[in-house]
């Protein structure tokens, strides 16, 4: 099973339009999730229209349109793994230990918010996943999302994609 992970796509404020390499990657995407901050409902409509299926949350800069279509918290099982989707996680410092408290039932959080990739598992075996932004790269050098697969239970080729500057 293929995933494509993103988050904070901020349109059209950051990007008029997502990336051409990050629509690519839906065709081959079994499960696309998003982790918030969409901004506009054209985007959530896009993303619906072309996946195979779609876990999403709201994030912060999310009006009402979005947070009527979408949860807080988002959770599914892929291929065996626990999955939840979420947009903030708090300050970096004890993410892990605050996380896996939070989520204790999860083998695998997405999140969203800083817009700074990350990937690290927590004690007792939570895996952490932000993707960073494909629209808005703030301090980062390069704008990012993330593709895995889930192949018998176990999350594999986790890979952090770099956009070429716009």
């Amino acid at each position: 099973m293929r995933l494509l992970i993103m988050s904070d796509t901020h349109l059209p404020k950051r990007a008029k339009v997502l990336p051409g390499p990050l629509l690519d990657e839906l065709a081959r995407a079994d499960v696309v999730i998003h982790a918030g901050d969409w901004v506009d409902a054209a985007t959530l409509d896009l993303l619906e229209d072309r996946s195979r299926r779609l876990l999403a949350v709201y994030g912060n800069n999310d009006g009402p349109d979005l947070r009527a279509r979408l949860p807080e918290v988002a959770y599914a099982d892929l291929g065996g793994l626990r999955f939840g989707v979420v947009h903030e996680t708090g300050p970096a410092q004890g993410r892990e230990v605050r996380c896996a408290a939070r989520f204790p039932d999860l083998d695998v959080l997405v999140f969203g918010h800083s817009h700074i990739p990350w990937d690290t598992t927590a004690p007792g075996g939570l895996r952490l996943l932000n993707p960073g932004s494909p629209t808005d790269r703030r301090r980062q050098p390069h704008c990012t999302y993330l593709t895995a697969e889930v192949d018998g239970g176990r999350l594999a080729d986790v890979v952090l994609h770099r956009l070429p500057p716009r």
